[in-house]
């Protein structure tokens, strides 16, 4: 008898035990293996920040294989049906014509990135200084297409977009509304390639125009406020599709620009999270770290410039950056934990 009341009792204390730890134990792996289907965009200036909230989501004990690459139509659709859990790349209002694929059934939550995606014309700032270049209109003055014209063909060079992206059609409109056909000469080889010949053109000391956008290599090798400017365009006109983002075209607090509010041409958006409704009300932790997580733009231009310059080991990039941020991060998934 007193056996079994000492059993009964250890058995009792065990169950207390364990009781008392299940909430450390849940919050220690809550994701309890649930499958996050994550994508990611096709251009991999975004996949920095994936790779970042994949890890993170591995360390609330969630399962995540292998992120899936699609172009935004595609991820729209998925998400909105539930074939896809999430991911942290959506660009609004850019991409607001996609919201009725997943209207009702996905949510928007953000910014993951702080520091908002831009896009806009650049010109170094030696050049813009001294020779007064604020807009696109400055293009027209023959003394400004003389000093950047590189090829000889009397028009200044402008490094553009490379046929197929979105960009161009942009780009296109802006040089017929402005007028500029006769001005500029639009370089459409590889982006890459074309900027880097701009990048040693600037370090010979050559003025250089060029289109950009944020988070990108680009203005971590050039950039904004030391080495170049945002200049503006004479007014904001965009192509009849993207006519009702017109006032996100026009930007306060632009580092760099040459006027504050500072007017881009293209609207500027916010990199956000687009995650499926109804995993998100089952996985509130999911949630908690879309709303928390904010990765500073300058650090994904960084990683950025590791790429292009031929480090594209972004696992390990996102690994030492969560390591670099360890306090911050576990900031952000203890409040993960508590949503849970």
């Amino acid at each position: 008898m007193f056996r079994l009341k000492t059993v009964c009792s250890i058995a009792t204390m065990m169950l207390a035990t364990t009781a008392a730890s299940m909430p450390a134990l849940a919050q220690d792996n809550l994701g309890n293996g649930t499958e996050i289907i994550m994508a990611q965009p096709t251009w991999d200036t975004g996949w920095f920040h994936t790779e970042i909230f994949k890890q993170l989501f591995t360390e609330l004990g969630y399962s995540v294989g292998d992120v899936l690459t699609l172009d935004n139509p595609a991820f729209y659709q998925s998400v909105g049906y539930g074939d896809v859990t999430l991911w942290v790349d959506g660009w609004f209002p850019i991409h607001n014509p996609y919201q009725s694929a997943f209207e009702g059934t996905a949510e928007v939550i953000g910014p993951v990135v702080s520091g908002g995606a831009l896009e806009g014309y650049l010109v170094d700032k030696k050049t813009a200084e001294a020779m007064d270049i604020t807009s696109l209109e400055d293009f027209k003055r023959d003394d400004v297409k003389q000093a950047f014209d590189r090829d000889g063909d009397g028009k200044a060079d402008l490094v553009a977009c490379p046929p197929g992206w979105g960009c161009e059609l942009t780009i296109e409109h802006h040089m017929n509304a402005y007028q500029l056909n006769d001005h500029l000469n639009l370089i459409k080889a590889g982006y890459a390639a074309a900027m880097a010949d701009a990048v040693a053109a600037y370090d010979t000391g050559s003025p250089i125009l060029f289109y950009t956008w944020t988070p990108n290599w680009t203005v971590n090798e050039l950039v904004p406020g030391e080495d170049v400017v945002w200049i503006e365009v004479p007014e904001v006109s965009l192509p009849a599709d993207m006519a009702d983002l017109a006032d996100a075209a026009t930007r306060e607090g632009v580092e760099g620009c040459v006027n504050d509010p500072c007017m881009l041409g293209f609207p500027a958006n916010s990199i956000d999270a687009v995650a499926n409704s109804d995993f998100l009300e089952k996985n509130p932790a999911v949630r908690a770290l879309l709303e928390n997580v904010e990765i500073p733009i300058t650090d994904v231009y960084a990683q950025n410039a590791k790429m292009n310059a031929g480090d594209d080991d972004i696992e390990a990039h996102a690994t030492a950056w969560i390591a670099e941020n360890r306090e911050l991060v576990d900031g952000w998934l203890e409040a993960a934990k508590a949503a849970q």
